[in-house]
């Protein structure tokens, strides 16, 4: 690991992890998971803390319904040793995109590249 990385360890909180979080990971945790994102699923030996480090950006959001499950006690076995059964038309997890060039635009939001154009008013003009 590069200096400029070890520094910003020490200062930021919001990509990876802190260095209090790597001290209690180090000495309590026992590694349970990865998901796709590289996300890593971490408990205590008795189980009564269950926690995540983050690949990167620090956003609830990216834990998928999978890995939430566990993590918030719906069911005991982590997807990595049960996973879960998926339905067909279930849709891939996706993280929240508010905020991101890739947020929903609703028609005729000027966000959009060509927006459409309004028709539902007219215009007030002073005379």
């Amino acid at each position: 690991m590069s200096v400029l990385n070890r520094i910003k360890r020490i200062f930021t909180w919001w990509d990876g992890q802190t260095l209090n979080t790597q001290f209690f990971t180090s000495r309590h945790g026992k590694k349970v998971g990865e998901d796709a994102q590289g996300n890593i699923y971490y408990r205590n030996a008795d189980d009564s803390k269950r926690w995540v480090i983050y690949n990167g950006e620090i956003e609830g959001s990216r834990v998928s319904p999978d890995w939430h499950g566990w993590l918030h006690r719906t069911w005991d076995e982590p997807p990595s040793d049960k996973p879960l059964v998926h339905k067909p038309w279930e849709k891939e997890h996706i993280p929240n995109l508010t905020g991101t060039m890739a947020a929903y635009a609703p028609p005729g939001s000027i966000r959009r590249p060509e927006p459409a154009p309004r028709t539902d008013y007219e215009a007030w003009t002073p005379e």
